[in-house]
């Protein structure tokens, strides 16, 4: 009955879409999710779909669930996760679910879900697998889908939440790379609402991303937009991924500006207007992003990686800004606490023009270090965790005989060495790879570092 039970993630659910998901199971979950949301009493939520070639697909085996519970569905069609959530805030919906394999490969797919204006996440997802299980499902009357359209809505929310009054005076040159996704011809409608017209590079949807792969934190996917930056002489460059919940920046001289860069930069302007904010990074951002937080009066707050993960810890700390390393942004200033790349993107802006100062140069005052991209390590679903598990039992032995390590295990293993150099090994949630990543005072620590700790991995999934 469940073709593949590892799709069932912390926070979504996802894999290949041929492989792992069937009509007649993506039916029953539809059912599993509409018999949750029935069971809180759930009427009126969102459905989404982005341009994979599969969607269309699992789009109508998943409807075809749902209205097995007696849901009203508004259907927004084809477009980016951001939007759905949108929708679900806009029309104060009971819920919602994207159907998107988000920067995974094209022949992987998936559904992000909502209960209520919450990312269903943990054991509310595992519940729907035991409900496929013992077909627990609840049939109600009364369903139907009312197609809709959430864009305009939002493009007229950003053009009275965007301030963009020093445009004239401050015109900038940048360019936008979709990468094939979902999430182009809404970041175009919405930057022509404010008065801009980068150069838009890939922003027709293609669910085959036949020019480069839809993930913006991989330097390899930011060729066209570096050479086009560079080329053209333009002041920034910004990416999204495959359904536009993660942003990729790079600046005037085409360097990658990571997602926890990025985070300062935002977290400065956040922080200027509300003093004492609190801003939370996740586990793989550097320790600058942190210290600057809290010089510049924020309250800085480490926590585990994950779009849903992060939502939740924002509410319980009230956090007006959150980021990860892959690009994640989620504004609770001025804006709803999901994650949106176009949003973000514009909140950049939105600084670059007031500022007039380029974003090279608005982080030129941060401390030198050197630090690798995320690396991942491919690593089957089913030992991920106890490899991660491991690595951390071998360093937790070292910090218990006092030789200055100290093991920070918020999610994973992020290991800080007695210089303050520190290493990170932690099992992806939504793909079968472990994340690793480092930093140190300069490059040759940095080495010596990886160096070590890629070593103690490789023989601990041996």
């Amino acid at each position: 009955m469940i073709p593949n039970p590892h799709v069932f993630r912390e926070y979504d659910i996802r894999g290949v879409a041929d492989r792992d998901f069937p009509d007649d199971f993506v039916e029953l979950l539809g059912r599993a999710l509409g018999t949750l949301w029935a069971r809180r009493d759930a009427r009126r939520v969102g459905l989404g779909r982005d341009c994979r070639l599969s969607s269309p697909r699992l789009h109508a085996a998943f409807t075809r669930g749902l209205l097995r519970a007696g849901l009203e569905i508004l259907d927004i069609g084809m477009g980016p996760t951001p939007l759905l959530y949108f929708t679900v805030f806009h029309y104060d919906l009971d819920g919602g679910v994207q159907i998107t394999g988000s920067h995974n490969p094209p022949e992987d797919n998936g559904f992000k879900m909502m209960a209520g204006k919450a990312t269903l996440s943990g054991q509310d997802i595992a519940d729907l697998r035991t409900m496929i299980e013992r077909a627990d499902f609840v049939d109600r009357p009364g369903g139907r889908v009312i197609p809709t359209d959430p864009s305009p809505a939002y493009v007229g929310f950003v053009r009275g939440n965007i301030r963009l009054a020093d445009l004239a005076r401050r015109p900038l040159r940048f360019a936008v790379d979709a990468g094939s996704g979902a999430g182009g011809p809404l970041a175009v409608a919405a930057m022509r609402a404010l008065g801009l017209e980068p150069t838009f590079l890939l922003c027709d949807p293609d669910g085959r991303f036949p020019v480069h792969h839809p993930d913006p934190s991989l330097p390899e996917n930011l060729e066209l937009l570096v050479s086009t930056v560079r080329e053209q002489g333009l002041d920034f460059g910004i990416a999204y991924d495959g359904d536009a919940d993660r942003i990729g920046v790079v600046d005037k001289h085409g360097q990658l500006v990571f997602g926890d860069k990025l985070l300062v930069l935002l977290a400065r302007d956040v922080i200027a207007s509300r003093p004492g904010a609190a801003v939370l990074g996740e586990v793989k951002c550097s320790q600058m992003l942190y210290d600057d937080i809290a010089a510049k009066g924020g309250r800085p707050i480490l926590w585990k990686t994950g779009h849903s993960l992060i939502k939740k810890k924002m509410k319980e700390e009230h956090a007006l800004l959150a980021g990860e390393m892959s690009g994640h942004v989620f504004f609770a200033d001025r804006f709803f606490g999901f994650d949106d790349a176009i949003y973000a993107s514009l909140r950049l802006i939105e600084i670059l023009v007031r500022t007039g100062q380029r974003v090279d140069e608005l982080l030129a005052d941060l401390p030198v270090t050197s630090s690798t991209p995320e690396i991942r390590v491919d690593c089957p679903d089913a030992i991920k965790f106890d490899v991660v598990a491991k690595v951390l039992a071998h360093y937790r032995g070292i910090e218990a005989r006092g030789e200055g390590h100290r093991v920070i295990d918020v999610d994973g293993a992020r290991v800080v060495f007695p210089d303050g150099a520190w290493g990170l090994v932690r099992a992806s949630n939504t793909q079968p790879v472990l994340v690793l990543r480092f930093e140190a005072r300069d490059a040759t620590r940095l080495e010596e570092i990886k160096a070590e700790v890629e070593s103690r991995v490789a023989e601990l999934r041996a």
